[in-house]
């Protein structure tokens, strides 16, 4: 059956490590009747923590996707990680949701990990509504982290809930409910139906001018978005809740604002408050801009495709889950109808791919099979076979191509082999088998010394990936440490001419390529090839041979210690040619030739990879923590400080921080904690390339 477009919530949940992700999901599935039971993330008993490895850590490491009905809208809900390492499923689900649900913890405030998945809500123009949770926890502050979302996160908060109380039961002034600030109600939450019968009473007069204040932040806030109620305002007029909500919704739309509710998940306060603002506030796929996308027989077109069903058919592939009895793409669809037992064009590919089946995915297992999906849903789809993460799927009689999904570069690595000859096959279809499930993992077998190299996203990563090898798919490994995955470029731009003058089977052969290697930040760390030859001057044959061995050496490794080149732009200038002697094997040698002489002219340097540390810490352990953090060559960003605790944010080398958990919880007596992400690649001291034999 169709579903009305308007009533549709394509929404996620994301936040830093520990926030309360998973248990508000676990609360919105309990009050819209979906599950009968609420699970908890402690015993294992989450509806979207499925797997053991997510079940025994306690944390989610896969998106997982939940449809469930809350009063008049659908909505689908992608519940996401929040440990940096597995960043690339946030990344993923945002590039295809309408909007989000940002959740904060009342007591650790906004946190590194807060900051990043904040940056990417910003990067894909999300629309988002706050949630600040453990209202209930010891050092509970509302407005230190309200404050910090302007402070730190350049946001609009605008509350549209305050707290009654902050803090556990034993506390003085314990909380214990909420106020609505526009319907002007104060809220409680009968725990013995676990927070799904809403008590609304009269604010309390003692809250009165606490609750006023607020109000007024509120509504002067929306005075700078809405004309219409600075009128109503100027001129004394009441103003009513139905057009405070009308004007928040369009403001939050606009990106202008970003409403704030406030409660406990754990004990199921709030949460339907949430789930009434996901529906007022944040928007369905009609109130959504049309896709835009480029037409791949003309690449400088652009096309744009508005959520209609009558339009023709286009979708994002963002996830793939590795079946035996076939993959599962789940894909949102941006326009027209996707039906089963269909074909699908891949732009990317120039083929098309079977639509066997259609699935309404619930975690990340197939729920219900559909004939047909329309424009504004997410679907799990059976049948093809080559698409990966970030290929559309259109109509093939009106191809266009969407904006893929850009996931970051590994930085850490570590070598595997299986420990029988056997078992090499086995190992090497697993791996292929887990990066089309994971984007940011990599495998690169080494011929010579039967070592594979598979690569992530931190150490946790690939702790999780060698317990799937070993746990999920029985294969005996040996595992060797991990290591830093560095990367190379060169220090300065050059010009130079490659040669081929030589004789081969008796014949003389003869081409000079000419070309410009230069650093380049703006590969996204990557290599580019360009070509400036002259139109004309050189043969179509010996042109295509020389850039594809450009481009063949540019996914090769450098010359120092043969990592990946990156930052790098490498432009063809010219050619020169003789009439009997060139031909297309003499402009490939000095194709490679030019790209040798490149990269030693322009200075080869090692790039190493860079995290951001946030380290949270008791003031009395401040100055070992800064002290250990010097030696490891890290660079001070700025320390606050909250409360008992002393916030650090450092840039160090990666290098320098295997084992740094350990240290840490000694150097603190385990009263520490810390966050690591992946910021940069930057030059290496000249002490590691000299590790490398430069």
């Amino acid at each position: 059956m169709a579903r009305n477009l308007n009533n549709i919530r394509n929404i996620g949940i994301i936040a830093h490590i520990d926030a309360g992700k998973t248990t508000v999901t676990e609360r919105m599935l309990f009050l819209s009747g979906a599950k009968h039971r609420v699970g908890k993330v402690d015993e294992g008993t989450t509806e979207t923590d499925s797997d053991v490895e997510e079940q025994e850590r306690g944390i989610t490491i896969y998106s997982a996707c939940v449809t469930f009905p809350w009063k008049d809208v659908i909505v689908n809900l992608l519940d996401t990680p929040g440990h940096v390492d597995f960043t690339a499923e946030v990344e993923r689900c945002l590039r295809v949701l309408d909007g989000v649900v940002v959740v904060f913890s009342a007591r650790e405030g906004v946190e590194a990990q807060s900051e990043t998945v904040w940056r990417q809500a910003d990067k894909y123009h999300v629309p988002r509504i706050v949630f600040i949770n453990k209202m209930d926890r010891e050092g509970a502050d509302f407005e230190a982290v309200y404050r910090e979302i302007e402070r730190r996160l350049s946001g609009t908060p605008i509350a549209v809930q305050v707290p009654v109380g902050q803090g556990p039961q034993h506390v003085a002034d314990p909380f214990r409910g909420v106020i609505d600030l526009i319907a002007w109600k104060m809220r409680t939450f009968s725990r013995e139906s676990e927070g799904k019968e809403v008590i609304e009473t009269d604010i309390p007069e003692n809250l009165v001018d606490y609750a006023t204040l607020w109000r007024e932040s509120m509504l002067e806030r929306l005075y700078n978005c809405s004309d219409e109620l600075m009128e109503l305002a100027l001129q004394e007029e009441p103003i009513g809740p139905d057009l405070i909500r009308r004007e928040l919704r369009r403001a939050t739309l606009h990106r202008q604002v970003h409403p704030v509710l406030c409660g406990s998940a754990l004990h199921g306060i709030g949460v339907q408050s949430v789930l009434d603002a996901a529906g007022w506030y944040l928007p369905s796929p009609a109130d959504l801009p049309p896709v835009a996308g480029i037409d791949p027989t003309q690449t400088d077109m652009t096309i744009k495709r508005s959520a209609d069903p009558a339009q023709p058919f286009s979708g994002l592939v963002f996830k793939v889950l590795p079946a035996k009895t076939g993959d599962l793409y789940w894909v949102r669809i941006y326009s027209g109808e996707l039906k089963a037992n269909s074909r699908a064009y891949n732009p990317r590919l120039d083929k098309k791919e079977n639509i066997a089946q259609l699935w309404h995915i619930h975690a990340a297992k197939k729920e219900q099979q559909v004939p047909k999906a329309e424009a504004g849903d997410i679907v799990g789809v059976i049948g093809p076979r080559e698409s990966i993460t970030g290929d559309t799927l259109c109509d093939p009689k009106n191809p266009i191509l969407l904006e893929s999904i850009r996931f970051p570069e590994t930085v850490i690595a570590m070598a595997i082999e299986p420990e029988t000859s056997s078992e090499r096959k086995k190992l090497a279809d697993v791996l292929e088998m887990l990066k089309r499930q994971d984007p940011t993992f990599q495998a690169i077998e080494n011929v010579d010394t039967g070592q594979t190299l598979i690569s992530g996203m931190g150490e946790l990563h690939l702790e999780v990936i060698k317990h799937r090898l070993l746990r999920d798919f029985s294969l005996n490994v040996k595992v060797h440490k991990p290591r830093v995955s560095y990367r190379e470029t060169i220090a300065e731009a050059a010009e130079v001419t490659g040669e081929c003058h030589r004789q081969h089977a008796g014949q003389a052969l003869f081409a000079k390529v000419t070309i410009a290697v230069e650093p380049w930040e703006e590969t996204g760390g990557g290599v580019v090839v360009i070509n400036r030859c002259p139109p004309g001057s050189l043969d179509e044959l010996y042109l295509t041979a020389a850039l594809e061995t450009l481009r063949a050496r540019a996914e090769g490794g450098g010359m120092i210690g043969g990592f990946p080149l990156s930052r790098l732009r490498v432009t063809l200038l010219g050619g020169q040619t003789h009439e009997q002697h060139s031909s297309e094997m003499a402009f490939r040698i000095a194709a490679d030739d030019a790209f040798t002489r490149g990269l030693k002219e322009g200075g080869p340097i090692v790039l190493e990879p860079v995290m951001r540390l946030e380290i949270a810490t008791p003031d009395e352990f401040l100055g070992d923590i800064v002290g250990d953090l010097q030696q490891r060559r890290a660079i001070i960003v700025r320390t606050e400080n909250r409360e008992v605790m002393s916030v650090i944010e450092a840039h160090a080398p990666l290098r320098e921080l295997f084992g740094y958990s350990s240290a840490i919880r000694s150097l603190s007596q385990g009263r520490a904690s810390f966050t690591m992400e992946p910021l940069k690649y930057s030059a290496a001291p000249q002490e590691v390339a000299q590790g490398f034999g430069l």
